[in-house]
């Protein structure tokens, strides 16, 4: 499909990023017809379930979900940053069961994912967790305690194995402003 064509789909779908046409309307199908993920603003791949979207706030150029078998449940609260992307199965859990009731849920903080975040393929974020900018989950990682910022974590649990140069990343942040 040309690019006129698929802008015309963009503008009568609403969407902000560029897909591909089977993306929009297996988006429009699932979300509006079969209202699956009926709640979420943003094109969501049919395989992905977002619960509790209206307490999941989203930055810029951020779209949770749009990678397929995405699990986020935002029953306390999530927060993820500008230019954030999530992988593939990744999953962000904002609550947990109740020890000795599972038919209940727990309280817990919410968590924050940061700006320019990247959480590789099966990667899991546990309720309270704060991410801070530039952080890189790899594949696969159980993050279950929060972690500054510029660095790599990857493990289960999740720990540091990398830092990030933090001037180099603010002035690749200012040239995307």
């Amino acid at each position: 499909m040309d690019n006129g064509s698929s802008n015309i789909v963009r503008k009568l779908f609403g969407m902000r990023r560029e897909y591909s046409v089977s993306f929009y309307i297996t988006d429009f199908l699932f979300r509006r017809i079969f209202r699956q993920n009926s709640g979420v603003k943003w094109p969501v791949h049919h395989t992905s379930t977002i619960h509790n979207p209206q307490k999941l706030k989203i930055g810029k150029e951020t779209f949770p979900g749009d990678s397929p078998c995405v699990y986020i449940n935002a029953q306390n609260g999530v927060s993820i940053g500008d230019y954030t992307n999530l992988g593939p199965n990744v999953g962000i859990i904002s609550a947990n069961h109740d020890f000795v009731n599972n038919s209940l849920a727990s309280d817990a903080p919410p968590i924050n994912i940061g700006r320019f975040c990247w959480l590789g393929m099966g990667a899991m974020v546990m309720p309270g967790v704060l991410l801070g900018d530039f952080t890189i989950v790899g594949a696969g990682a159980v993050v279950t305690k929060s972690f500054p910022g510029y660095c790599v974590i990857a493990g289960n649990p999740a720990v540091i194995i990398k830092e990030l140069n933090k001037a180099e990343c603010e002035a690749f942040a200012k040239s995307r402003e």
